[in-house]
């Protein structure tokens, strides 16, 4: 048996997986092995702080516990069964299975793209509950959406929970070895191996603002005359009184709609102004409960941003000044939905401020208008040493909102001057920055009435006011001065006079600066994937008395999830971060190396054949492997499944060749393709542009027509959307079938379940559309693509990366516009077939796929035995 030897000289098994001999095959399980050859040769290792890799062989007996368990007469095939799911064994899921056991074993990386169908969360649940139960470790499953993880939190594991009385995990079940990780004796974070299986505690953990703080809600009920500005506000306030008195959890996911939401503000935890073990409620406070409750927990599932607030945390290397950590200490990471990590993570690690955020703050402070606010409160004039310090803070406030608007009217007509950019800002300082100084006056003045009062509420109160003015302080600053290299700055606006509430109120566009990594890969790399990292181990956050000049910047997470997300205001362009006090804080807390697998239906760029190498195989996730950080193969494992669905049978797929190319007539800056086209998005304004939806929505309403509606219409641009929207309304109506546009009929979770309630409603989709939506049955029966998905050139970040590319000398298009296009196009795609009994059409409607000379990429990419057809314009009748 051919063998490699790891980066500390250990024999690799190059067919552990029961014979399969290699990775990159699709549409049935096989694995790839790891190369044959000389001893590995690893650059990094100067990287690696004095850690060594040891890799310790897998124990078979994992590998034959998960066949018994996976097995089609296993426990959980039967537990399916009898709860009436038709059950049908899928080779890929064990295959997968054991991927991810021996990843875990030896704390690697590995990256699998498994196919619609294999049933990735058993696959990776059975060996997450094994480190669990056998070897007392903590195991994290992050996701990108709130559905997948209601699925796994609420259907998969309490399954696999019912059936653990018959995996086999008694003692006897036990090979010696078996509690053998990554370092040769069990790291778990619950304690040290032996003593025989430990209960599975599974946990969905959520950010801290989710919850309701029960004394904050009652001082927010006190004072309401004083801190709300209107009756719509104190009905809100009174709805969350009422649900705060029948919630179990004390989390959004449970609060009824609120005609004011920023109410939930003045009520929703906060490790700024918690009070820790002093608070009166900390016994039945929900978000102590909860905390309680994950420290236990040895299963832990979560959303990506929630992760990467928690790593950046860890990234620090204590808990100075951030109260905490918000995930307890783990051993293994699953990154779910992994398609979506970059993006994530650019997010998390990048900075943003909008002028909603300063004003809420500010209003929250005194309303002019209103004459009300918490600093006008009664009583807290009253407890303050002298009612002066309360009214300079007043006039500071005032002052702080004229700078804002000042900061935001420069920032606004900045954009509106230089629309040719997208908003991209190249150059620091553009704007005056009057809003730095305001805020960090305010932050002081807070500081100095909190040092004034007895009230111990109010002072956590003032505490956590004082912070956040410093935030935006701080946040404007490095901003607008570009102090972090390496970044994409822009500032964008979002028009509100469109359709909605927000056209009927006035509202003015919503403008707000931000930046991001250009590449999120050298950050990543440090602080997770590279196979010397360690993570900190920082205790939970638990409330009470913090530095306050941590930097911390409170935003929203995925999916309107609520999480306390640390700044990297210190990162350089390499992702290394300065300073003596980074240094220290990071030598200070003991840390962890994690095993980490990542998966998604979409990573890889094309399908590997059966016949290709290992290595040209492998090349199939270079984007990912890229992109991400991950070290190349051999340290990271790469494994392509295809799905058990039958394509052939089951979709054709349609190109139309009628329509003319949708190059963009609006495109400023792109990369060019091999044929010297541009891969822009936009849609060419005046005749052409028009000309172009004309044609565009003829062919639309042909392909809804042939399958009588029960479609998706995916667009890349609302523009676009909008356009054929209008143009196809009142001729489908005509034929009672409805259309539902993203936006105009309603957001996202509205369309969609009017779409899943009709027979043949048309649903027109933008980006989200793309992915994550899971509908089964005839309800969808044909997914139209309107253009190949290429991001926009001209769109800030993507316009840097482009560059970035292009200075070190890389084709643009090849190595990031192409790729970004094809695994987009996988997930509009992969929205068609859903379970075994789906049937239908997907129709291409971009000439390119087949005109251009890169459009072969994107059919490579698809599963094998799709059956394409060609449409013409001359004889489109028959399709």
């Amino acid at each position: 048996m051919a063998t490699r030897r790891g980066p500390a000289g250990a024999d690799l098994d190059a067919s552990p997986l029961r014979g399969d001999t290699r990775y990159g095959v699709a549409s049935h399980p096989k694995a790839v092995a790891p190369r044959s050859g000389e001893p590995t040769k690893d650059n990094r290792a100067t990287e690696w702080r004095g850690t060594q890799w040891q890799y310790h062989p897998p124990v078979p007996l994992s590998h034959d516990l998960l066949d018994r368990i996976l097995a089609d007469d296993g426990p959980i095939a039967r537990a399916l069964v009898e709860s009436g799911v038709d059950f049908e064994h899928r080779p890929e899921q064990g295959v997968m299975a054991r991927a991810a056991m021996e990843a875990m074993d030896r704390r690697g990386r590995l990256l699998v793209e498994a196919g619609t169908g294999v049933g990735k969360s058993f696959a990776y649940l059975v060996p997450a509950i094994l480190r669990a139960v056998l070897h007392n470790e903590t195991v994290v499953v992050a996701t990108a959406t709130i559905s997948l993880q209601e699925q796994i939190i609420h259907k998969d594991i309490p399954l696999l929970q019912r059936t653990l009385g018959e995996w086999g995990l008694g003692n006897g079940q036990m090979a010696k070895g078996q509690m053998a990780t990554g370092e040769g004796e069990s790291r778990g974070a619950g304690g040290g191996g032996g003593g025989g299986p430990r209960e599975l505690v599974p946990v969905l953990a959520k950010g801290r603002g989710n919850y309701v703080s029960i004394r904050r809600l009652k001082i927010a009920s006190e004072r309401q005359g004083s801190i709300l500005h209107d009756s719509e506000s104190v009905r809100s306030l009174h709805v969350i009184e009422d649900w705060a008195y029948a919630t179990r959890d004390g989390t959004l996911s449970t609060l009824p709609a609120l005609e004011r939401p920023e109410v939930w503000e003045h009520v929703r935890s906060d490790t700024d102004n918690c009070m820790g073990r002093k608070c009166p409620t900390y016994q039945k406070c929900f978000y102590q409960m909860a905390r309680r409750e994950l420290e236990k927990a040895n299963l832990i599932v979560c959303n990506h941003a929630l992760f990467f607030a928690d790593l950046a945390m860890r990234s620090r290397g204590n808990s100075g000044g951030g109260g905490g950590a918000i995930l307890p200490a783990y051993d293994q990471v699953i990154l779910d939905e992994a398609h979506n990590v970059e993006d994530a993570a650019s997010e998390h690690f990048g900075l943003s401020l909008s002028q909603p955020r300063v004003m809420r703050l500010l209003r929250t402070l005194f309303s002019p208008r209103r004459g009300k606010g918490y600093l006008v409160d009664r009583e807290l004039q009253l407890s303050a040493a002298g009612s002066e310090a309360v009214e300079r803070a007043v006039h500071l406030v005032i002052h702080a909102e004229d700078s804002s608007r000042r900061f935001f009217d420069a920032l606004l007509e900045y954009a509106q001057r230089n629309r040719a950019t997208s908003g991209r800002i190249v150059r620091p300082d553009v704007i005056e920055n009057d809003l730095t100084p305001a805020m960090n006056d305010l932050a002081v003045r807070l500081r100095n009435i909190r040092e004034r009062i007895e009230s111990e509420p109010d002072r956590f109160e003032l505490q956590a006011y004082a912070r956040r003015a410093a935030e935006i302080a701080m946040c404007a600053e490095a901003l607008v001065a570009q102090t972090m290299q390496g970044f994409a700055y822009w500032v964008e606006v979002e028009d509100r006079g469109g359709v909605g509430a927000s056209a009927r109120r006035g509202m003015p566009p919503r403008v707000e600066l931000a930046c991001a990594p250009v590449e999120i890969a050298p950050i990543l790399r440090r602080v997770l994937f590279d196979m010397g990292a360690e993570v900190a181990d920082v205790p939970l956050d638990e409330g009470g008395d913090h530095d306050e000049h941590a930097e911390f910047v409170h935003e929203e997470g995925a999916e309107g999830e609520y999480s306390d997300e640390p700044s990297p205001f210190n990162e350089d362009a390499d992702g290394e971060r300065g300073g003596e006090a980074a240094s220290g804080s990071r030598q200070e807390s003991p840390r962890r190396r994690i095993g980490i697998v990542l998966t998604s239906a979409t990573l890889a760029t094309r399908t590997a054949r059966e016949d290709e190498q290992t290595e040209r195989a492998e090349t199939a996730f270079a984007h990912a492997i890229t992109n991400l950080g991950l070290p190349p193969p051999p340290d990271t494992r790469v494994l392509q499944l295809g799905s058990p669905f039958d394509y052939s049978r089951q979709v054709t797929l349609y190109v139309d060749l009628s329509l003319p190319s949708p190059k963009s007539g609006d495109a400023r800056r792109g990369a060019q393709g091999e044929s010297g086209e541009r891969a822009g998005n936009g849609v060419g304004v005046g005749e052409s542009g028009a000309a172009y939806l004309d044609a565009l929505a003829a062919r639309v309403l042909h392909h809804v027509r042939a399958t009588n509606g029960g479609a998706f219409v995916l667009f890349t641009s609302f523009a676009t959307l909008n356009g054929v929207a209008e143009r196809i309304r009142r001729e489908l109506s005509r034929d009672d079938i409805e259309v539902l546009a993203q936006g105009r009929d309603g957001p996202r979770t509205l369309v969609l379940k009017k779409f899943v309630e009709s027979e043949r409603a048309v649903l027109l989709g933008a980006a989200t559309f793309w992915q994550g939506v899971d509908v089964r049955g005839e309800r969808l029966r044909n997914v139209i693509i309107t253009r190949l998905p290429f991001e926009p050139p001209d769109r800030p970040l993507t316009q840097a990366r482009l560059e970035r590319i292009e200075e070190r000398g890389g084709n643009p298009f090849a190595l990031d516009s192409l790729p970004r296009a094809i695994i987009r196009f996988k997930q509009g795609f992969g929205r068609l077939i859903r379970s075994k009994t789906d049937r239908g059409r997907v129709v291409i409607l971009d000439p390119r796929i087949k005109t251009a000379r890169y459009g072969k990429m994107f059919l490579d990419a698809l599963p094998p035995g799709v059956r394409i057809e060609e449409v013409r314009a001359e004889a489109d009748e028959w399709c």
